[in-house]
């Protein structure tokens, strides 16, 4: 596998702070080609192989504002078994429903546009139940839950021109972590 030439902007490109704008069908080739490159990153840089032949930092998800390009497409690859994934290609997501419960990442998250360590919380639905449209334009309906929740909200906030260090507490950086359940 080669590795996309993508070029993923870092926290202090203001274009990141733009709000994205509603994609029309039927998708253009480029798009449908760039959702395939950030697939193929995206699966590349969770593979060992390559993340260290190519120098990665591993990484689930990806909008296409990270790349500079303000529409509301996001991609998410997730690892669901030993170099086995499941994709998501997300166009014009709304929020329908989410949960009350509140959860944080143990570890913290972490984004490919941040090129550092942060700490603290960011609090994210448990569960979700996302509308938006596949790659042909058709609606769908999808509900999320946990880790792939937290990446659903973590894209989405992309889509809006919100970073997941904006949602942390500058002054107190773990605030009501005892009213969240971690994962």
């Amino acid at each position: 596998m080669e590795l996309p030439k993508i070029k993923i902007l870092d926290e202090f490109d203001k274009t990141l702070r733009k709000v994205s704008k509603e994609v029309k069908f039927p998708l253009s080739k480029e798009d449908k080609k760039l959702i395939q490159d950030i697939i193929d990153y995206l699966t590349m840089s969770q593979i060992e192989e390559y993340y260290e032949k190519y120098n990665l930092r591993p990484g689930m998800g990806l909008a296409f504002i990270q790349l500079g390009i303000p529409k509301n497409i996001f991609v998410i690859v997730e690892e669901i078994d030993d170099e086995e994934f499941k994709n998501y290609v997300i166009i014009n997501p709304k929020i329908i429903s989410h949960s009350e419960e509140l959860i944080y990442v143990g570890e913290g998250e972490g984004c490919l546009s941040i090129n550092r360590d942060v700490e603290g919380i960011v609090p994210r639905y448990a569960r979700m139940t996302i509308e938006y449209q596949d790659i042909s334009g058709k609606k769908q309906t999808i509900r999320v839950r946990e880790d792939i929740s937290v990446a659903f909200q973590h894209e989405i906030d992309h889509l809006h021109g919100i970073l997941f260090i904006d949602k942390i507490d500058k002054k107190d950086p773990f605030k009501n972590k005892d009213k969240m359940r971690e994962i």
